[in-house]
Order: structure tokens, then sequence, then C-alpha cells
């Protein structure tokens, strides 16, 4: 199913937390691969935008804005998962790759992050958060990874853990793509995702970038342990994305260890973050 969407929508706000925050950069061989709309590879909807693979039918990065002090509660009973008709569908996986199987349609800016501000916005985004260019496989226990619920609720802990800034909080996220991801109906499935949350507390800009791992196989159940989340610095995630992002996230990331997954402990809870 392919659903209209309105242009000029207002898409991801760079100065959102007050300074610019520039949302991640293509290198010139992930720019030829980006879907492009009005010339730019930055795709806009309400609170979020985003940069599309051609060749993976994925988002490569999602920027997104979360003001805390204006959530509101909005249904997403009978809202469709849809292809974007702005966009050719060769370039979108949709129920074609998610039907009949374990995969869920999972969404890399989180639906309740974007439901905020007026009435009217926060109905748009809701919509808006159900196309399928801002949504990736994940496998139907992923958002319970790491034993507490660590991938699933780390917007959540920002709010509850920090002392955030007018309660507005900026994150970037999406998948990661490797030559030998796993191929399923076609479709390479990534395996690492990658989420950067920033904002600012006490004054200060910080910035905290994350990484989680699945296994996936659409044809044997997974244990939870199967998932890894880790808090990572925002050079690795350089490293493994190919995307280069903002100075200012580089200077405040909490400096993680750059050590690889398998050498060091998972995120075993909320508690284990460094805000």
């Amino acid at each position: 199913m392919v659903q209209n969407q309105k242009l000029g929508t207002s898409g991801y706000s760079s100065g959102f937390l007050g300074n610019e925050l520039e949302p991640p950069a293509l290198d010139a061989a992930l720019s030829d691969d980006a879907v492009q709309l009005d010339g730019s590879a930055a795709i806009p909807y309400t609170h979020f935008s985003l940069a599309l693979s051609k060749s993976r039918g994925f988002a490569r990065w999602v920027a997104w804005n979360i003001d805390g002090g204006s959530i509101r509660k909005v249904s997403r009973n009978g809202i469709p998962f849809v292809k974007d008709s702005r966009i050719p569908a060769q370039f979108q996986n949709g129920d074609e790759l998610y039907s009949g199987n374990r995969l869920d349609r999972g969404h890399l800016a989180r639906r309740a992050d974007l439901v905020w501000g007026s009435e009217t916005e926060a109905r748009s985004a809701n919509k808006d958060s159900f196309f399928f260019t801002n949504i990736a496989p994940q496998m139907d226990d992923f958002n319970q990874s790491s034993k507490d619920g660590v991938w699933g609720r780390l917007e959540d802990a920002v709010f509850a853990d920090a002392d955030v800034q007018d309660l507005k909080v900026t994150a970037f996220g999406g998948p990661i793509f490797q030559d030998n991801d796993r191929e399923y109906r076609g479709v390479r499935l990534p395996r690492e995702y990658w989420k950067i949350l920033a904002y600012v507390a006490s004054g200060e800009f910080k910035s905290r970038a994350f990484l989680l791992t699945q296994n996936l196989n659409p044809f044997e159940a997974l244990d939870l342990d199967e998932f890894r989340a880790f808090q990572v610095s925002t050079e690795e995630l350089e490293e493994r994305t190919g995307l280069r992002f903002a100075d200012a996230m580089q200077d405040a990331d909490a400096r993680t260890s750059l050590r690889a997954a398998g050498e060091r402990e998972p995120l075993g809870g909320l508690a284990d973050i460094q805000w």
C-alpha cells in the first residue's frame, strides 16, 4: 500500500536544543546511494527526517526531536504501515518482507517520541511514523533486549535519569549495513542498530551513543540473550556506519571504550548507562 504524504512537513529541526545540531553527513559513496527528494537526501516528515538507501531499502539515518513537555496520548489503532508515494516503491521494503515470519516492523524513530505539540502535529507525526521508510526489520523480542528492555527504553531513561533542560532531546538512529548481512526474501537484513541521544543538562550539552546487535534468524526461536546493547562512543559509530556526526556530539559523548563488542560487557540494565 502506498499513501500520499503532504510536502512541506517541517521535518527534523537542527536548532531544537538551542544551537545547531546537523543530522549525520553522508560521504560521497553513500550519497550516491541516497534517495533524493526535491534535490535533498534528507526526507522530511512531522518531527523527523531521514536518509534512505536505494540499495538496501532502509534508512541510513533517522533524526528526530522529542519535546517531553508536550507529549500527547494518541492511539495507533487503525493506522497501517504504508509506503511513501513521494519515493519510488522499489526503494522501500514493505509488507512483502514482514508477512508470515517473526520479523517485526520496527520503528526507527519511536512513535511515542514523535507525538507532541499541537493535536494536529501529534496526529500527523503519529501517522508519519508508520511509513516504511521509518521501519526496519527487528526480531519480535527486539525491544526486550539485554534483560531489562534497555533498547526500547533509552529515551524514557534519559528523561528519568538526567536533568534534561526543557525536557527536550534530539535523537538519531538507524541500522548498520554490512556486506555479509544475511539475505532473506531478496533483502539483506541489518543485524546491528545504533542510536544517539543529545540533550542539555545543567547547562552542559551531552551526547550518548548506543549500539545493539541482534542475531536475525526468521526461522528459529531466539533467546533474549541473543540480543546485546552497548554504550559506545560516537567515533565507533562513525567507523561502523560510514556516517559523519556533528563535531559537538564528538566532544560531548561519554568517551566510552572502543573495545570490540565481543570483548566488553553489554548493558545489563538502565542503571549501567553513563548519563
